[in-house]
């Protein structure tokens, strides 16, 4: 199944809807729209809705960790996550998403209209192994756990990089 994220706001309160399978082609998309949105003048809070979310990848996580860093840095507050959904929310909770987002299993539907966000699909090489770089040393800063877990990749995909620097005379 593919992913998509809808987008919407109402009176500076964005609602975000991850739907489907959640991996690192659409985080790009996600991330402008997040640096887009928290330089918005009229910026008050976010509400992001994993209800309807089958798969998160650890990127996506990344992603959403910068986005709650991003929002306590500007208003002192951490967002709001919905899910319902048991398998993600233990993922959630290993990870230490409860210490950075409000994670409620439902809040009042507000029928608002979302759009959704472009799907990038032609991500140079680089430019995902940075993503990916960049998302999981976010998550190893959350909590022990998840620099245990996320180490190794993220010394190989360092690697990785310096070696083709390395090759290519950069």
């Amino acid at each position: 199944m593919t992913g998509s994220i809808n987008v919407g706001d109402r009176d500076g309160t964005h609602i975000i809807r991850f739907e489907g399978d959640i991996r690192v082609g659409l985080c790009n998309a996600f991330d402008n729209y997040c640096q887009s949105m928290l330089c918005d003048d009229n910026f008050c809070a976010v509400i992001v809705d994993l209800s309807n979310t089958n798969v998160i990848d650890s990127t996506a996580l990344g992603s959403l960790a910068r986005l709650s860093m991003g929002v306590k840095a500007l208003n002192g507050q951490v967002p709001t996550l919905i899910c319902d959904t048991p398998n993600i929310k233990r993922i959630l909770q290993n990870m230490g998403f409860d210490d950075v987002f409000t994670i409620v299993p439902s809040v009042q539907d507000s029928s608002l209209e979302l759009q959704a966000l472009p799907t990038l699909s032609d991500l140079a090489v680089d430019g995902t192994r940075d993503k990916v770089i960049e998302a999981h040393r976010l998550l190893m800063s959350m909590n022990d756990a998840n620099k245990t877990a996320f180490k190794e990749l993220v010394d190989a995909l360092e690697q990785e990089a310096l070696e083709q620097r390395s090759s290519s005379g950069d």
